[in-house]
């Protein structure tokens, strides 16, 4: 059993594009409000968690959607296509709102993209595991998640690049790359990828018996084990999210303000820790086929509680960042490689969309509750009150991690211990 590399490498394209919207949207929307329509953190906070109020009904929506649309180009594909359309075509509305300051603009410009986004994030993410055998997906969500983290550090680059120190920046160009790299990357991911006959042939290597479960008029419940295990788990995504999503949101301030970072310095700092992300992806997923799922998360839990607890400390740039920023990277790779696929594994083939919904669901509303909690404490308490906040949440998600018992699919591994790189044909 070895997963082919190649095809997997291109489906990772869908979430290349998100990543490279979210970190844009991460990193420069917060100064936007903040510098040009000088919005205090608390509702800032409350802006930025527009987009997880939406994700939070449309998700599952459309996941499970998506698991019941048939059309000749798959079921996932037409979700993909049209929302990352309507997305870049939208984005450009942005940077001409800041320009103008006219907040009524770039308000309605980012609640038509952000609906965009949220209507094809679940199908995107869907559309591996439709294709990927079960004790394969931590290392196909390994490539997923390198290649949205490819995503992210692109638009690090262009923001390190484009954002200057002094003076009103113009994001135009910026927003109109990312929005051409979006568009690009979906264009040959629709190209390469027939979705219909790449799930037939799943079904013909699952045999008979997983089709049947395939059937969508067939309603299996969850062992009450099994269950306990997916509210965990569910569970400890929220809390790593709100630890993780308070600092990606407010990092890019955070630097400006606290650490004296100036202009699009802050995104150099970020992509190391990007960097450490992509590179560690896929040796983590090698990594969780050996020692399971629910260890690699463990260390990845404990890896970031550890760098956040020592970022309090700095109040200054100092190389030390660095090398924790590397860590924070390291541990989010070991945890996002594996959560998703232990959350879809407890799911039935006909299912994998809404499992997909229930977590992004959770992981949206930890997003939509820690911009504005976070955002109050650094406004009304200070800046430094950030990486103890994180902290905290990745030590409660650590304790309910302990209680997950399934998910954690037991390894296979070739005879050949080569063919880990066979990337397939």
């Amino acid at each position: 059993m070895r997963l082919n590399y190649k095809r997997t490498f291109v489906i990772g394209l869908a979430f290349f594009s998100i990543s490279s919207f979210w970190q844009l949207y991460d990193s420069i929307i917060p100064l936007i409000l903040k510098n040009t329509f000088y919005i205090g953190d608390t509702v800032s906070g409350v802006l930025m968690a527009l987009d997880n109020v939406l994700a939070l009904f449309m998700l599952p929506l459309f996941g499970t959607l998506s698991d019941r649309v048939s059309t000749p180009i798959g079921k996932r594909m037409p979700f993909i296509i049209g929302g990352t359309a309507l997305a870049a075509a939208s984005m450009s509305f942005l940077p001409f709102g800041d320009n103008n300051r006219n907040l009524t603009l770039f308000l309605t410009a980012l609640l038509i993209v952000l609906v965009s986004m949220s209507t094809y994030r679940s199908p995107a993410v869907a559309l591996m595991p439709d294709v990927t055998p079960k004790p394969l997906r931590s290392k196909a969500n390994a490539i997923i998640n390198l290649m949205g983290a490819l995503g992210g550090a692109v638009s690090l680059g262009l923001i390190a690049l484009l954002v200057p120190k002094s003076g009103k920046p113009d994001y135009t160009p910026l927003f109109l790359i990312v929005a051409s790299l979006m568009v690009a990357a979906v264009a040959v991911l629709a190209a390469v990828i027939r979705e219909n006959k790449l799930v037939a042939e799943m079904k013909k290597y699952n045999g008979h018996e997983e089709e049947e479960s395939q059937k969508p008029d067939e309603k299996s419940k969850l062992l009450p084990d099994v269950k306990r295990s997916l509210v965990f788990i569910l569970i400890s995504v929220f809390l790593w999210f709100m630890a993780y999503n308070a600092v990606t949101t407010a990092f890019s301030k955070y630097a400006q303000s606290f650490l004296g970072i100036a202009g699009g310095g802050f995104a150099a700092n970020l992509l190391v820790a990007t960097a450490a992300a992509v590179i560690s992806f896929v040796p983590v997923g090698i990594v969780s086929t050996k020692t399971g799922r629910k260890k690699m998360i463990l260390f990845g839990i404990t890896l970031m509680f550890v760098s956040f607890t020592m970022a309090f400390f700095i109040t200054s740039y100092h190389p030390v960042l660095t090398v924790l920023l590397v860590l924070v990277g390291i541990g989010w790779a070991s945890i996002n490689v594996n959560s998703y696929p232990m959350v879809v594994e407890m799911s039935k083939g006909s299912d994998v969309g809404k499992y997909t919904g229930y977590y992004y669901t959770f992981s949206m509303a930890a997003q939509i509750l820690t911009p504005i909690l976070s955002g109050a404490f650094l406004e009304h308490v200070g800046y430094r009150t950030l990486f103890p906040y994180a902290g905290i949440f990745m030590a409660l998600a650590f304790v309910t991690m302990l209680n997950v018992r399934h998910g954690d699919s037991k390894p296979v591994l070739p005879d050949d211990k080569l063919e880990m790189m066979d990337v397939g044909d």
